[in-house]
């Protein structure tokens, strides 16, 4: 079992970098075991291959982003792909969650779009989920996946400065705040993606005691 372990995360975003890392150096089951995990952002590579996310599911985007890099890099890749889907909008964004509304990245306009969507639709029917997958590879292939999920509602209007992406009108009904609304330490406790780490944390921690 090595004492410290390199992963790298396969995405450029700084947000999800920030949360994973966070999330994983609290992690007990890699704690408990010993060994230190080098978390390494996807921008220390210049030279990696961008991934086309064209999959039709949230795991088959994770899992070509993490084995494509990991062959490509030499080294074992951690890959997310998360999104939001909606009930009265037919589980929409889904795997566009990023690109919604046209441009990737824009968090402001994709939400923008999904407010206009769901005008006049009632507090009932605004249920909605944010869903996380994370897949982990060696350089050799896919060794797992984990999933992470977080039921919630749209609100009818943006609120909250922290997060990113859809955390503004991601209602959090039973404590009455958005995801935005969150600081970064009371997110990591709760997000969809907060539960797919720490999942990835206790398998990883497993398959590193094994080899």
């Amino acid at each position: 079992m090595p004492k410290t372990f390199r992963l790298v995360l396969g995405t450029n975003n700084k947000h999800k970098v920030e949360e994973i890392r966070e999330k994983m150096t609290r992690s007990e089951a890699l704690r408990r075991i010993g060994v230190k995990v080098e978390v390494l952002p996807l921008s220390a590579f210049p030279a990696a291959p961008e991934v086309i996310e064209d999959r039709d599911t949230f795991e088959g985007n994770a899992v070509k982003k993490a084995v494509t890099l990991a062959k490509a890099l030499g080294i074992p890749v951690a890959a997310d792909d998360s999104g939001l889907q909606v009930d009265a909008l037919d589980g929409r964004p889904g795997v566009m969650s990023a690109r919604y509304a046209g441009v990737h990245g824009d968090y402001e306009a994709n939400n923008l779009k999904v407010l206009r969507e769901m005008e006049g639709v009632p507090d009932v029917k605004r249920t909605a989920r944010f869903i996380t997958v994370v897949a982990f590879a060696q350089p050799d292939g896919l060794v797992f996946t984990t999933e992470g999920k977080v039921d919630g509602r749209i609100a009818t209007a943006p609120s909250g400065k922290h997060g990113f992406g859809y955390d503004p009108i991601f209602l959090l009904p039973q404590r009455r705040v958005t995801m935005a609304q969150l600081t970064l330490e009371e997110k990591n406790k709760i997000s969809h993606r907060a539960l797919a780490i720490e999942s990835f944390c206790d398998r990883l921690a497993e398959w590193l005691k094994k080899i």
